[in-house]
């Protein structure tokens, strides 16, 4: 069963006053954030790259937790995608025909939860358990993409706070199992052609 939101009556005001001080905003810092919100998932990438190169230089259990990471992100995608296919919420620049510094998405392209906020919020949670230093870094990083999504008129803010809601609890999940026996999910991936991913 389908259901339907029209989220401008949720937050449909505020998603307009963020949008219309886009527009009157300096050039140069709306190309910034279009940047960020259009490629900035690139940089959890590399925070995931760099937790496992770190990782594997400590022992192989660490080396499964920061593997588990992406793992992590892709499964939040999943479970966001579904809730995205269920709610049907139209995107905010079809609904108020708001003038956005982002090219409105197709109209089967729905908007509640964000799969940008998601991905981030994910990568944060997961990145935090491997390591916090990197894990402050991408909690700062999805706070950013989250808001950005908002900025570029992608999305109102209530689709990015459930889905930084959404990424984050299901990647601490996904980790709390991996974190129950890392050394036993270590010993059966060593025991596979996957080894050299645990060990430098």
């Amino acid at each position: 069963m389908m259901l339907a939101l029209s989220g401008a009556s949720v937050d449909g005001s505020l998603y307009t006053d963020v949008v219309d001080l886009a527009r009157r905003s300096p050039a140069w810092f709306d190309d910034t954030v279009s940047v960020w919100s259009a490629y900035g998932l690139a940089v959890f990438a590399a925070l995931m790259l760099a937790g496992w190169w770190r990782a594997r230089r400590v022992d192989a259990a660490a080396a499964v937790t920061a593997l588990a990471v992406p793992v992590a992100v892709v499964l939040a995608y999943l479970v966001n995608s579904l809730v995205k296919a269920a709610v049907h919420e139209v995107r905010p620049c079809r609904t108020l025909h708001a003038v956005t510094l982002e090219a409105c998405p197709a109209r089967t392209d729905w908007s509640f939860p964000s799969n940008h906020a998601a991905i981030a919020a994910a990568a944060a949670v997961a990145l935090f358990l491997v390591s916090r230093r990197l894990g402050a870094i991408a909690v700062v990083a999805a706070a950013a993409m989250a808001a950005s999504r908002v900025w570029v008129g992608a999305h109102y803010p209530h689709d990015v706070a459930v889905g930084l809601v959404a990424g984050a609890l299901v990647s601490f999940a996904v980790m709390r199992v991996v974190l129950r026996s890392p050394e036993g999910l270590a010993r059966r991936i060593a025991a596979t052609r996957l080894r050299p991913l645990l060990v430098s």
